[in-house]
């Protein structure tokens, strides 16, 4: 299977260490939630998955960053995540979060499907 690009919002949609888009996906069979955030002016996405526990980060739909906008948090159980690689740098999760390949062009932000992530048919 061949990655597609997916139209995910604009570039303005997202600005560094704020409110994240977010949007959903098929994971190895499962329809997860994704999201994508701004930092030092990338742009990078993730499924919406702890490391440490497999549940959402999010206490507030679109809110990820720590209050430095400097990390992503779980607000679960407090886990700290960077931004531009998903590693984990803190907390009880020792996985990083997982992948979601983006790019932006001309204004736009798009996401790529994976052989394992595809796009979610209605």
């Amino acid at each position: 299977m061949t990655a597609d690009r997916i139209p995910l919002c604009s570039s303005t949609d997202l600005t560094d260490g704020g409110r994240a888009w977010a949007f959903d996906v098929c994971y190895r069979g499962q329809t997860l939630r994704a999201f994508a955030v701004r930092y030092q002016g990338q742009v990078h996405a993730y499924l919406n998955q702890c490391g440490h526990v497999a549940m959402e980060l999010d206490f507030k739909e679109g809110h990820f960053f720590d209050d430095s906008g400097c990390r992503l948090i779980c607000s679960t159980h407090g886990a700290l995540f960077a931004p531009d690689t998903g590693a984990c740098l803190g907390g009880p999760a020792r996985r990083p979060l997982i992948k979601v390949g983006v790019s932006e062009e001309q204004g736009r932000v798009y996401w790529h499907t994976a052989p394992d992530l595809h796009a979610v048919a209605f």
